[in-house]
C-alpha cells in the first residue's frame, strides 16, 4: 500500500493582530472558506488581507456565515477568470455550530470577526473565527500598561540573570 504524502503549509497565514487589541475574545471557531480557484493562488501567493473583515450570520434560505470586506488580491495569472476582490464568501461549519455563534451574536457588543486565515496540515482553507466583544478606552490603557509592566519585569529578570 502506498503511504499518504505529507503536505507543506508553506503558504502564509494571515493574521488580524489589531484584533486581539480591540476585542476580548470569548469563543472561537474553525471554519472552512469557500474560494475560487484564483482566490486560493492569491492567498498561497500572499495577496490577502483581513484586517477590516467581519463575519454575519445569514438565516435563510439556510443558517450560513458569511465572511465580508477581506480583500483577497487578484492573481495577475488567471488574466480574466479572475475573481472580484472583496466579494463575500461562505464560511462552512455545522448547522449546530451556527446557531450557537447566531445566539451569541444576538447579546449587544458581540460580534464576529475572522483571526486567522490559514492553510491546514490537509491544505484546505480555514479561517479562525472569533466570537468578541468590543473594549473601551480604559480596557485598551489597562492592557498597553499590564504588556509594559510584564517587559520591564522581563528584563529586569534578564539583568538579573547576566550580572
Amino acid at each position: 500500500m502506498a503511504k499518504k504524502k505529507k503536505k507543506k503549509t508553506d503558504s502564509p497565514a494571515f493574521e488580524n493582530r489589531k484584533a486581539r487589541h480591540e476585542y476580548f475574545i470569548e469563543d472561537t471557531l474553525e471554519a472552512g472558506i469557500v474560494l475560487q480557484g484564483s482566490e486560493v493562488k492569491a492567498i498561497r501567493d500572499g495577496r490577502c488581507s483581513i484586517g477590516e473583515g467581519y463575519i454575519t450570520v445569514e438565516e435563510l434560505p439556510k443558517p450560513r456565515l458569511v465572511l465580508h470586506q477581506v480583500d483577497i488580491g487578484q492573481y495577475q495569472p488567471s488574466g480574466a477568470l479572475n475573481h472580484r476582490p472583496k466579494r463575500d464568501r461562505v464560511l462552512l461549519a455545522h448547522k449546530r455550530e451556527i446557531g450557537k455563534l447566531a445566539r451569541q451574536v444576538e447579546q449587544k457588543g458581540v460580534t464576529l470577526i475572522p483571526l486567522k486565515l490559514y492553510f491546514n496540515e490537509e491544505g484546505k482553507a480555514k479561517v479562525l473565527v472569533a466570537l468578541a466583544r468590543g473594549k473601551q478606552a480604559h480596557d485598551k490603557r489597562h492592557a498597553i500598561a499590564e504588556r509594559e509592566s510584564k517587559r520591564d519585569l522581563q528584563r529586569a529578570m534578564s539583568q538579573l540573570k547576566r550580572g
